[in-house]
């Protein structure tokens, strides 16, 4: 990656693109300059798909970010774009482990209790191919696990509570892969505090495309054509 200009970015981060250049508020994009995903993330991609949750992910964006304290990096709370980005948010985090924090804006309240159970948040590591069931972020059932990846922290105690009163923190261990989807994708945000990044991080974060631009969609030739291009496996930043 660092053979590659990082380009400046928000927040005291700096950034490569591998993804077509897109207008979020006009819902438009352009083709010209995107030329795929890099060649060292084919491989990567290949053993991400032997996990269950993967099997049928095809990215057709990567975005490459390097977090260093010096520079105060962090990114606020927030959700991915989903008019073009489809349903699966796939992060890799290389160099060095951080803490990944959701939140939610709801009013509405959930029953706080721990528990094992089978969640739409999964951590994987894919040098190991070990998974490991994070979260679950679905309405009033919604659970913290009793493993040392995850704290759900609410001075109120386990009791009803708003969901905006609870924080969730997802231990990333350096050279883990993460996978948000589901609630955990459309309802809840995620960000990186400035205080969870001791060191330099890079994260990879891998984007398929929504319904709009897949098999039977409105921009279904478009999709393909960026999908054609993503799996070329011959990019350079944009």
């Amino acid at each position: 990656m660092d053979s590659n200009e990082w380009k400046p970015s928000q927040s005291g981060r700096k950034k490569q693109d591998y993804g077509p250049k897109v207008n979020f508020k006009k819902h438009k994009l352009k083709v010209e300059r995107f030329s795929g995903l890099p060649c060292f993330s084919h491989l990567l991609i290949d053993r991400m798909m032997q996990h269950p949750v993967l099997k049928d992910f095809l990215p057709v964006e990567q975005c490459n970010l390097d977090y260093r304290p010096e520079q105060g990096s962090a990114i606020d709370p927030h959700f991915d774009d989903w008019w073009l980005w489809g349903e699966r948010l796939v992060s890799v985090n290389l160099l060095s482990e951080t803490i990944l924090s959701m939140s939610c804006d709801s009013e509405d309240f959930i029953q706080l209790h721990h528990t094992e159970m089978v969640c739409n948040a999964q951590s994987y590591d894919p040098v190991t191919g070990n998974s490991e069931s994070i979260f679950n972020f679905n309405g009033d059932n919604t659970h913290c696990t009793g493993n040392d990846g995850v704290e759900m922290t609410s001075d109120i105690g386990q009791r009803p509570v708003p969901y905006k009163d609870v924080e969730v923190a997802i231990r990333m261990p350096r050279r883990s892969l993460i996978v948000l989807y589901g609630d955990a994708r459309y309802k809840w945000k995620h960000g990186i505090y400035r205080q969870d990044i001791n060191s330099r991080r890079i994260c990879s974060t891998f984007r398929e495309l929504s319904e709009e631009f897949s098999h039977g969609g409105k921009q279904e030739a478009l999709g393909k054509e960026l999908l054609d291009i993503a799996l070329s496996f011959q990019g350079v930043p944009v």
